[in-house]
């Protein structure tokens, strides 16, 4: 009996990653639909994902250590990282907001590196796991990673509002540059990430 192909690879096709378009297999070409490079496979996606990953691990670590904000009045001044913020909000009577800037700040970030460390591995050892539940997971990382970005958002209206009150001067500091890196290394590491590779892993190693 004739095995039925599981992948466009396998029955000679490749797809467009934009549009999703199908093209004959071979050489790395021009999609006919949306104009964009239609290949098999993105070349060096695993060594590109692992580099950007581990830059933005590093990073990760200076973002949540120094300081994110510096706040100078007339009383003195302070430094506030990440987490000396979200404090700040569940005390000063805003404990919705001290969670969200906790979640996409903190949790989303190591949420994604995490999940796409696996993915990354999974492709390489072709780790038993299921690869619809890997593809889904992939897309939920790069739908949420956008919304890393929100607390560096929030450092810059309260600057805006800081400044324009005249009751104080707020200043970004390093940590936010260096969260800001990780929020980009992040989603350039995810978008070097090809999920069809996650088809390429033996069908034996998904149970």
């Amino acid at each position: 009996m004739t095995e039925i192909p599981s992948t466009a690879t396998q029955a000679g096709w490749m797809g467009c990653e934009y549009c999703g378009h199908l093209s004959p297999l071979g050489p790395a070409t021009t999609c006919p639909r949306c104009g964009g490079t239609v290949e098999r496979r993105k070349p060096a996606s695993l060594s590109r994902t692992w580099a950007l990953l581990l830059a933005a691990v590093i990073l990760y670590i200076p973002a949540n250590v120094l300081p994110i904000m510096r706040t100078s009045s007339l009383f003195g001044s302070s430094d506030d990282t990440i987490l000396s913020g979200v404090v700040y909000f569940w005390h000063s009577g805003s404990p919705g907001l001290a969670t969200l800037i906790f979640s996409v700040s903190i949790l989303v970030p190591v949420f994604k590196m995490g999940i796409l460390a696996v993915l990354a591995l999974t492709v390489r050892f072709g780790w038993p796991l299921d690869r619809r539940q890997c593809v889904m997971l992939f897309h939920i990382i790069e739908f949420v990673g956008r919304w890393s970005m929100l607390d560096v958002f929030v450092v810059a209206l309260m600057v805006g509002l800081v400044r324009f009150k005249s009751l104080a001067e707020i200043e970004a500091g390093p940590g936010a540059i260096a969260f800001g890196a990780v929020v980009a290394l992040t989603m350039l590491a995810t978008h070097s990430f090809d999920p069809r590779l996650i088809w390429d892993t033996p069908r034996r190693a998904h149970g």
